[in-house]
């Protein structure tokens, strides 16, 4: 046998990460209604619904959900081929992955129980293993168009995503707990909180080199925001319109940071 050939990973554990990535995706089914569960929107008293708190996005913002649970079913599958079990990055990454699907269906079981408190705990773990994921793609690097698609593609809009539902879990058992804002005007309130998501969406794209996914889904709920703040049950002109520059700040700065680090070709290289 070749010492030099890469060593190949045994099967125990991406086979543990395609059962992490059905585990979630059933969970996902649960927390929809389908498979008899109590839909998010009415679970924990419904301050996860929509028109919950100012900072809750329209419920189209959750279509993205179907996106990243078909990227995680892809990944679970992607990583068992042979190419994968040999990368050192899938290695690294398969152990945060299956914390990260893991941790995903623990949040709706909770969610479902009525346990809010204890949502966001597992909320805020989830959002600290995805930024760890991050820092692992942005080390080691893809080896592909595929691996950049599938793996940074998948668990960057994850990033995204879990940041804003942070926000909104984080407003949803502060209004549960009867929080007042210490007598701050709501547009006031939540306009700083926007503000603090924007820098968390920029100091995301610098440490990733302008990474396009976590810039995209982050701005998506945050545009979701605004239009749930424009167009429902509670609405603020004012938060709509934070969280609508908001948005574009992540996206400008995601769009700076990628040009950054971008190499410039030398013209005269060319010739």
């Amino acid at each position: 046998m070749d010492a030099t050939a890469p060593r190949t990973t045994g099967l125990a554990m991406p086979l543990l990460v395609l059962v992490s990535g059905i585990v979630a995706t059933a969970g996902a089914f649960l927390g929809s209604g389908i498979l008899g569960g109590t839909p998010i929107a009415e679970a924990a008293g419904g301050w996860l619904n929509e028109d919950s708190t100012p900072l809750a996005p329209a419920s189209g913002a959750f279509r993205i959900w179907s996106v990243i649970y078909l990227g995680l079913l892809a990944y679970s599958v992607w990583q068992l081929l042979p190419a994968q079990r040999r990368s050192d990055r899938q290695g690294l990454l398969r152990p945060w992955a299956v914390a990260a699907m893991l941790l995903n269906s623990a949040w709706i079981w909770v969610v479902q129980f009525g346990w809010l408190n204890l949502s966001l705990v597992v909320i805020m773990a989830l959002l600290a293993v995805l930024g760890r994921i991050l820092m692992l793609l942005v080390s080691t690097g893809s080896s592909g168009r595929m691996d950049a698609l599938i793996a940074d593609g998948t668990f960057g809009l994850y990033l995204g995503w879990v940041t804003i539902a942070t926000v909104a879990n984080t407003s949803a058992v502060l209004g549960a707990a009867g929080f007042d804002g210490f007598g701050l005007p709501v547009t006031v309130l939540s306009s700083v909180v926007l503000a603090v998501a924007a820098v968390i969406g920029v100091a995301t794209a610098w440490r990733s080199g302008g990474k396009v996914a976590p810039a995209l889904a982050l701005a998506w709920g945050l545009a979701w925001i605004t239009v749930g703040r424009l167009d429902g049950g509670l609405e603020s002109t004012g938060t709509a319109v934070a969280a609508g520059v908001a948005a574009a700040v992540v996206l400008m700065a995601a769009a700076v940071f990628r040009m950054m680090a971008t190499p410039r070709v030398d013209p005269e290289r060319i010739h």
